[in-house]
Formats: structure tokens, C-alpha cells, sequence
């Protein structure tokens, strides 16, 4: 009997402090090394994209990898990535928490438009109001003490 399964996570993750260190120029490279951590772990990036402070992508999630080891992954190897290229002088970490949210594949298409129009929507919204508009969207309780930690 085979196995079944469509899992979707939109994930969000934002630098140390929200400091705008992740500059328009190198992005592009970035989410390039992220996307092969990804491929590594046997998922799927539907898309990624971001602003100066924080990224957003839409993943499948292979059913052998947990969420945690998988954002941990991806935040330890892409924090030592930006460090060790240069490219992102003023970049120290990415924040110790993060945003991982379940998506239907009805919805799908909705998050890839979402994190496609990141930099027009951020002009009216800031990454801390938005995470917590997400956070209360999905019905998740937070203390506002450790949100950004």
C-alpha cells in the first residue's frame, strides 16, 4: 500500500531584533541557497520572497522531516551561509522563534500571491503587525513578551 500526502507550510521567519539587514541586491541568492536546503530535505518550494527584515515560503513538508528539525535546518544553514559570503555584512542571526502555518490546497494559490506581493503589501503593513495579524488568523495565542525574541 502506498502512502499519501499533501502537506503545505507557509513559513515565516524574520532576522534578529527585525533589523532590515537582507538587502534587494543579494536576496535573490539568498533564497537561492534556500531553496537547496529545501530540495535537501526532499520538499517542495512553491515560492519565497521577503522583505529587508523577514521571509515568507511556501513549502510541501516530506513526511519524514519534523517542522522543527526542518526550520532549524534552514535558519542554522542559511544564517552561516549569509555570514560566511559577505553579502550580508550587517547580518548577525535570524530570530530565534518562528511562523509555520498549515495551508489547504485550496488556498494554495492565495499564499503564493501573498508572498509574491510581500514588498507592495509591506508598504502599508509592518512585520510585526502582520505576524501577529497571522498568528491570530490561524487561532494561535501568543505573549507578546517572547514574540520577537
Amino acid at each position: 500500500m502506498s502512502s499519501f500526502k499533501q502537506i503545505y507550510l507557509h513559513i515565516v521567519f524574520g532576522t534578529k531584533n527585525r533589523k532590515p539587514v537582507i538587502s534587494e541586491e543579494h536576496e535573490k541568492k539568498l533564497y537561492q541557497y534556500i531553496y537547496g536546503i529545501i530540495k535537501g530535505h526532499q520538499c517542495k518550494l512553491y515560492r519565497i520572497n521577503g522583505t529587508s527584515d523577514h521571509i515568507h515560503l511556501l513549502s510541501d513538508l516530506h513526511p519524514t522531516v519534523s517542522i522543527a528539525n526542518y526550520m532549524k535546518d534552514i535558519k542554522i544553514s542559511s544564517s552561516k551561509w549569509m555570514k560566511e559570503s559577505g553579502l550580508f555584512p550587517l547580518f548577525t542571526n535570524w530570530q530565534v522563534g518562528n511562523g509555520a502555518f498549515s495551508v489547504s490546497h485550496s488556498g494554495r494559490d492565495a499564499v503564493i500571491d501573498y508572498i509574491i506581493n510581500q514588498k507592495i503589501h509591506h508598504l502599508k503593513e509592518s512585520f510585526e503587525q502582520e505576524f501577529k495579524r497571522l498568528l491570530t488568523e490561524h487561532g494561535i495565542a501568543y505573549d507578546e513578551r517572547y514574540l520577537f525574541e
